[in-house]
């Protein structure tokens, strides 16, 4: 299964000089736990509801006051619509996150997120049995 059969690809973005009340704002009007901050059109990191909530809370300032650069700093790991979704869903883990933008070339076409994977289980178990089955068909017909 690859990505673009369970990516989302309504993205909630906020560029990267909006204030944390700004990107709260974005998720609680598309229900969203989380949004892509863009740098001139390329993600640069992703705040979530935990992020929004921890900013607050250590630096006790209004949300106005919190600027999203502050929030979405270093690497964002990114993959592409062909990539397979096994693949994907061990590098999250690798690297212990919940959600990966989707990028064709340079444009930001969908989110994959844990969410999407777990709901979608049973169809990547029932397409590895099918894989596994397909192999030792062939596996067999090789022996004659």
């Amino acid at each position: 299964m690859l990505v673009e059969e369970l990516m989302s690809t309504a993205v909630v973005t906020v560029d990267l000089d909006a204030t944390l009340a700004e990107a709260v704002q974005r998720q609680l009007d598309a229900g969203v736990g989380s949004v892509v901050v863009l740098d001139d059109g390329a993600p640069c990191g992703i705040v979530t509801e935990q992020d929004a909530l921890a900013a607050a809370l250590r630096t006790g300032r209004a949300l106005d006051d919190i600027p999203v650069a502050k929030l979405a700093h270093g690497s964002v790991v990114t993959t592409t619509p062909e990539t397979a979704v096994r693949s994907v869903a061990r590098q999250m883990s690798d690297e212990g996150i919940k959600k990966v933008p989707v990028l064709d070339d340079l444009d930001l076409v969908g989110i994959l997120t844990l969410t999407d994977i777990v709901w979608h289980l049973s169809d990547i178990e029932r397409e590895r049995s099918e894989i596994e089955a397909t192999r030792e068909r062939w596996e067999s017909a090789e022996r004659f």
